[in-house]
């Protein structure tokens, strides 16, 4: 009989000090990735192809690879299509760092946790009460707020901005801006997806054969989407491979694997609150790094304890 991966022993670490360490994983993430001057689609391509490295030495030590053998044709598609929506969530959310703030586009691209509450009702049988549904708008007006702050003139700049096709300087205002806040927000429903299929499948893999079968999809469609867009995976500077070698060990291992150890014992909501802390870590990294020195304005400040403020109040029942 196989073992339920959610069974914990004594020995078992508490997910929480688990989701601990990953969120100081996650919020490197963002301040590595505008550190790099790599394209999106090749930063993610490195990030996962590190990290798959240490996935393959865990799975021969392991023999976590046997467990392939039993999943059904359904259930291989489920975990590819997770990987491609992984891929999809690095590249939209890598991308929008080049338009906009790092604490716009982490506290938007934190708004998944909304998109999985409304997705658990009928796909995990988890309904959201109404204070959850509160917190949920809650969330949704600091988004607004959030890309509102990154546009000229608020509310009456939006159409100029969208029109205009004006460009910003690359982490403030103006269309740009706008185009990096959707990237952002096209990360956060990529990455709900992810989660949630993650917390079905965690329920018949561990982890290492769970993330094996996933960073494997995702590195496949990112190398694809790299090359058929021309970009140059490589040869890279040591400088950059050093922060691809960082995001993988941090963002990736630390950060990712941990959330999906986690998924094998707590709901998906419940684990994807974890990012809720990433735009303080990140932001703050930021602001004291000296290649980024990016100090939010009062709007994206705002705007982002909109967001945290509304999804911490959903997750009370």
């Amino acid at each position: 009989m196989t073992r339920d991966p959610s069974a914990r022993s004594a020995t078992t670490p508490s997910p929480w000090l688990v989701l601990g360490a990953a969120l100081i994983g996650i919020s490197f993430a963002a301040p590595l990735i505008r550190l790099s001057n790599a394209d999106p689609l090749v930063i993610a391509t490195w990030r996962l192809g590190f990290s798959l490295i240490i996935v393959a030495a865990a799975l021969l030590i392991t023999g976590g690879w046997r467990a392939w053998r039993t999943l059904a044709a359904r259930d291989l598609m489920l975990a590819t299509g997770a990987g491609i929506l992984l891929a999809v969530h690095f590249w939209s959310w890598n991308a929008s760092l080049r338009f906009t703030s790092v604490a716009a586009s982490v506290a938007l691209v934190n708004l998944q946790p909304v998109f999985i509450a409304a997705a658990s009702a009928w796909w995990l049988d988890e309904v959201p009460s109404r204070r959850q549904w509160g917190g949920v708008s809650i969330a949704v007006v600091g988004a607004l707020v959030v890309g509102l702050a990154d546009i000229p003139g608020g509310l009456s700049g939006i159409g100029a901005a969208i029109f205009s096709g004006g460009a910003g300087d690359g982490s403030g205002g103006g269309s740009r801006a706008l185009f990096g806040d959707l990237l952002a927000l096209l990360g956060a429903v990529t990455a709900a997806g992810y989660y949630l299929i993650g917390r079905r499948l965690r329920k018949q893999l561990d982890v290492w054969s769970y993330v094996g079968l996933v960073y494997s999809a995702a590195f496949a469609t990112c190398l694809v989407l790299a090359l058929g867009t021309g970009k140059v995976i490589g040869p890279q500077p040591p400088r950059e491979l050093a922060i691809f070698a960082g995001l993988a060990l941090g963002p990736m291992l630390l950060g990712h694997t941990g959330m999906n150890w986690a998924l094998g014992h707590l709901p998906a909501f419940v684990v994807n609150l974890t990012t809720l802390g990433e735009p303080i870590g990140a932001t703050i990294l930021a602001a004291i790094l000296p290649g980024i020195a990016e100090v939010p304005g009062v709007g994206t400040i705002v705007g982002g304890a909109l967001v945290l403020g509304g999804v911490l109040l959903a997750a009370r029942r």
